[in-house]
């Protein structure tokens, strides 16, 4: 039975910087794809960023590009989001996701073919 376990979050100060992590316990498949996905009261679920292991290519957000960077530790399944320069606009609930195997979709940002979920981590941003 595969379970995420999500960290990090919390609130800061525009310009400051917060670090998420999530790990995915039981998942067997050697290949797999990680990233989060964030959604804000009164709008829609949106790709922030997302990591194959199988060939390690990555997808950001244009919003996010130059200021969030995600990696990976591959034998534990678990991936790192390092937010950096945050803005208010970077307010929201952010959600870890795992795919078993490679995901096309992950590399374009969308959730589709993500398989399990986890717990929404607060992420405030004050200005």
């Amino acid at each position: 039975d595969v379970q995420l376990q999500a960290s990090g979050g919390g609130l800061v100060q525009a310009g400051g910087s917060l670090r998420l992590a999530c790990a995915a316990s039981g998942l067997t498949s050697d290949d797999f794809a990680i990233g989060w996905w964030r959604q804000a009261p009164g709008k829609e679920r949106e790709g922030v960023s997302c990591f194959s292991s199988s060939d390690g290519k990555t997808y950001y957000a244009d919003s996010v590009k130059g200021r969030f960077t995600i990696s990976s530790d591959n034998a534990a399944k678990a991936a790192y989001l390092q937010m950096n320069s945050l803005k208010p606009e970077d307010t929201a609930t952010y959600y870890c996701a795992v795919a078993r195997g490679s995901s096309s979709w992950c590399l374009v940002g969308e959730h589709y073919g993500m398989d399990y979920w986890g717990k929404g981590t607060q992420v405030t941003v004050s200005s």
